[in-house]
């Protein structure tokens, strides 16, 4: 009741007739904003609505950056609140104290407590909050909201969206459609090509510091970025994309079990548009759910969205989420994870003008939980507070040190990462377990990416990527291929036999993911099944499976932790 009480509060305490409470008050102070917004169609045009709502207040905004997920989160340049422009924060859910302005339309948000005007309000886009609520005067189209609401919460079916138009490129006006047709079709367009684009330096910021808050505005500058920066023609991409769904079909590595597709990561996507999300689903048409595993530490689960029942066959993915942790709860709360861990591993991005991981990340997104530890009083705090405020690889060996006296155990680490609902959900933070080492040995380092952990070459190019692996203990899915690749062409070998018997975070991903599946089939097929799973774990783990023992124990855990689990289920 409380949470319901405070969540109430949030979204209406801070909202008035004239929208932003305080936002005279805020113009006042700052003359000038910057808008970091989510890397998504969303995040850019809620950061679109946000410029023109602040401008019409008499801020303007001079700046924009996008912040995603992970360790990207905290490799955003620091800005201080204390000059001229104002920080602001949209369509994110993990706020921080710098922010002066953060609006959202998730469940749940964390770290905003000391944020000076919030706009929390659950919806099916953060753009349609700001356009149609916040501002007194819509802002968007309302055919343009219903469109990026409509992408942003995958709801297809209604209006009769396939795959085929999701993934589309190129847009031609149809005389046999409606307008309002053609208009929703330029629109997943515009979606696709942002999309395809979007890692391209300064490109979305360019689309939230000159568009003007429409699809079509977005699209001519879309258009106009690829013609003065030379980006891949839509037709190009149109033909690697192409040939990207072909090498899916084909691939070992994507298997489809019952109703449910399986994969581990996206496979090779480094040409232009050959990706897009709903790939598995183009290929695999009849099938109603797909489980991804993701080598940075994640698992992702998601309903066919093309399909007329979205809640398929009565079966919720949040609860089976819930389920699944709760087969590897004593597993993971045996594993204790120190602020120093999540500082290190959170800063993998960070450069030295970031904002960090600081201790009020920590406080804000771990504070809470259950096993949260802090072997000092006030005193520590203090202290962590002040040099945290430091990227951990500039922290002296007796700082780190003061940073490993705050713990949480690793069971409440995937919970405050994880999240999602019926037809889509996460398991996140999955790399942070089995990470606790903090020399540059590489008996840490997944099994996949120890070639580049040994390479002996003289490559400099792959010596910084080496570096920076034993540093951090992972790489970006595009440096690892680029490093493979360069070792491929030496002849070097792009295999290491594993000998260590320590388990890595990615070996946990690979479980995480079977055993995601395995339930999941049961509740669609009516029973568990031992059928082996797509991306089978390495021989040590699957020997240790085969081992039977009480409670019928489908996977082999420990006895006492599985039987514990039983009784709890």
């Amino acid at each position: 009741m409380k949470s319901l009480i405070r969540k109430i509060l949030r979204e209406s305490v801070l909202l008035n007739e004239s929208g932003i409470r305080g936002i005279r008050e805020l113009a006042r102070r700052y003359p000038k904003a910057k808008i970091y917004f989510h890397q998504d169609l969303d995040g850019v045009t809620t950061a679109l609505g946000m410029k023109h709502y602040l401008e019409q207040n008499g801020i303007k905004v001079v700046d924009a950056e996008i912040i995603q997920y992970g360790s990207k989160e905290f490799a955003i340049k620091k800005l201080d609140a204390e000059g001229d422009t104002m920080p602001v924060l949209v369509d994110f859910a993990h706020g921080k104290p710098m922010f002066k302005i953060h609006t959202d339309h998730h469940d749940t948000q964390a770290g905003a407590e000391e944020t000076k005007a919030t706009s929390f309000k659950a919806s099916r886009s953060n753009v349609e909050t700001i356009s149609q609520t916040i501002s007194p005067k819509e802002i968007f189209p309302s055919e343009d909201i219903t469109l990026i609401s409509t992408v942003d919460s995958a709801n297809f079916v209604p209006y009769e969206i396939t795959p085929e138009m999701i993934m589309n490129y190129l847009f031609k006006y149809d005389k046999n459609e409606s307008l309002k047709r053609n208009k929703m079709m330029m629109g997943l367009v515009t979606n696709k090509l942002l999309l395809a684009y979007k890692n391209k330096p300064r490109f979305l910021e360019d689309i939230v510091l000159n568009a003007n808050p429409s699809l079509l505005s977005i699209l001519n500058n879309i258009r106009k970025q690829v013609e003065e920066k030379g980006y891949a023609k839509p037709e190009d991409m149109i033909q690697n994309q192409k040939a990207y769904i072909q090498k899916r079909k084909e691939d070992p590595s994507v298997k489809v079990y019952g109703s449910v597709i399986t994969q581990y990561g996206i496979g090779s996507a480094s040409k232009a548009g050959s990706y897009d999300r709903y790939t598995p689903f183009r290929n695999n048409p009849d099938a109603d759910f797909l489980v991804t595993a993701f080598p940075m530490g994640m698992v992702q689960a998601s309903c066919n969205p093309f399909k007329q029942d979205r809640a398929l066959k009565g079966v919720n993915l949040g609860e089976i989420k819930d389920e699944v942790l709760q087969r590897f709860e004593q597993e993971l709360k045996n594993q204790k994870i120190t602020f120093g861990d999540l500082k290190r591993v959170s800063e993998f991005d960070a450069e030295r003008e970031s904002v960090g991981f600081t201790f009020k990340d920590m406080m804000a997104i771990y504070g809470d939980v259950p096993s949260f530890k802090m072997d000092g009083g006030s005193k520590l705090a203090e202290i962590l507070n002040n040099i945290s405020d430091r990227l951990y690889r500039n922290l002296s060996d007796k700082q780190k040190s003061l940073l490993d006296r705050v713990s949480v155990n690793g069971l409440d680490v995937i919970k405050a990462n994880s999240g999602g609902h019926k037809c889509i959900t996460n398991i996140s933070g999955i790399n942070f377990i089995y990470r606790n080492k903090k020399g540059k040995s590489n008996d840490e380092i997944p099994q996949e990416l120890q070639p580049i952990a040994n390479y002996t070459g003289e490559n400099n190019f792959v010596n910084d990527i080496k570096a920076k692996l034993l540093r951090f203990g992972s790489l970006s899915e595009k440096q690892a291929a680029a490093a493979m690749n360069q070792i491929k062409k030496e002849g070097l070998p792009t295999e290491v036999e594993q000998t260590e018997s320590s388990k890595s975070y990615v070996d946990l991903v690979k479980e995480i993911q079977n055993e995601f599946v395995q339930i999941l089939r049961g509740y669609t097929e009516g029973k568990e099944t031992e059928q082996p799973m797509a991306n089978e774990l390495s021989e040590k783990w699957t020997q240790k499976y085969k081992k039977s023992i009480d409670c019928s124990n489908p996977k082999g855990f420990s006895q006492k932790a599985h039987c514990q689990g039983r009784k709890k289920r």
